[in-house]
């Protein structure tokens, strides 16, 4: 089985063409767009980190650094000079296959879905992107110090951008690394049981349809989900952490404020926008909803302790009514315009 590439539609014609250099970094072949545009005097930069959907490779990504990277240098008035935001940050864009995929292929099945015969999707897919996230802050250890091996630049801010199998390995990085201030998730999901559930019941597994109980009460801890992957998405899924049902039953205040503390730990201070597809069969919407009103709830009620009143959260959701599993030039237009905000904020931040 192959799946249509959700970037595959974007048109980005109008943006102009940036560099790109690979490097092998820690074992990865890691390509790095934008180093040659970067302004004389951007001591700064910010990094994107662009994250690919299921069945692809990191060359997919290319249209999303074009569009942001352009975006941004466009900026700059015709003698080169600062046009407002160009000069003292600049940034680049940072793609790699994701396990299991391109350069890094070990096997297909693994990459495929129980209707395709794979029967650990399941353990298979939370395990790659967990593995992708993984791979992130390793290289946010030691990516300065191949493209910048002087240090005559440092990376002032990290933002992850990722797209399908990318949005839900780009929750993870937000969710579970400091140094990502930021992320745009496309079509991704931060709720990992839902999503196998919703799918488990698509594919009528016997898991799912073969109970004495309502459809779906066996599936969680069978073998097509074990105990030991709901330990690992209670560990690292931004649902499974986060939305703790432990006091559900006998303290709801002292749930909230766990919740509210967890939150805080983990994403204070930091931005997030959720692109969805409005008829999007792969990865619907209403799995991701449930978290998504949870986190805005906590957003809406907190400010963050780091102090200055501002929101605990900045959540972006957004669905794109008519539109599939696939990223369109509509999103990617509002994507950059979000990350075109985050980097002036960074560059302002670096100016103080």
């Amino acid at each position: 089985m192959s799946t249509n590439n959700p970037v595959a539609e974007i048109d980005n014609s109008g943006a102009a063409a940036v560099s790109k250099e690979q490097f092998c970094i820690a074992g990865l072949l890691t390509t790095v767009y934008g180093l040659e545009q970067l302004h004389a005097d951007a001591s700064q930069v910010g990094c994107l980190w662009l994250l690919h959907p299921r069945l692809q490779t990191q060359e997919c990504m290319e249209p999303l650094a074009r569009s942001m990277i352009s975006d941004w240098n466009s900026r700059r008035t015709d003698d080169g000079t600062a046009g407002g935001d160009a000069s003292s940050l600049g940034p680049v864009a940072v793609s790699f296959d994701q396990r299991n995929h391109g350069s890094r292929s070990v096997l297909p099945l693994a990459n495929e879905a129980w209707r395709s015969g794979n029967r650990r999707h399941a353990q298979d897919m939370f395990s790659i992107y967990h593995g992708t996230a993984m791979d992130t802050s390793l290289l946010l250890d030691h990516l300065e110090s191949y493209i910048f091996p002087s240090a005559s630049r440092r990376i002032a801010t990290n933002i992850v951008v990722g797209i399908s199998l990318g949005g839900h390995a780009a929750w993870q990085c937000v969710v579970h690394e400091p140094r990502i201030k930021a992320a745009v998730v496309g079509i991704g999901c931060p709720d990992y049981i839902r999503l196998m559930s919703h799918r488990a019941a698509k594919s009528k597994l016997d898991s799912w349809i073969t109970t004495t109980l309502e459809p779906g009460a066996s599936f969680i801890g069978s073998a097509d989900f074990p105990p030991t992957l709901v330990e690992a998405v209670q560990k690292w899924d931004p649902a499974g952490l986060l939305m703790n049902e432990q006091y559900a039953s006998t303290d709801h205040s002292r749930r909230s404020n766990l919740n509210r503390e967890t939150v805080e730990r983990h994403l204070g201070g930091k931005s997030i926008f959720s692109q969805s597809g409005g008829v999007d069969k792969l990865v619907p919407y209403s799995c991701s909803q449930p978290f998504l009103a949870f986190l805005e709830s906590i957003a809406a009620s907190s400010t963050s302790s780091s102090g200055g009143g501002s929101k605990l959260i900045r959540l972006k959701d957004v669905v794109y009514a008519d539109v599939a599993h696939e990223m369109t030039t509509e999103m990617l237009n509002d994507a950059t315009a979000f990350v075109m905000q985050l980097l002036h904020e960074a560059r302002t931040s670096v100016a103080r």
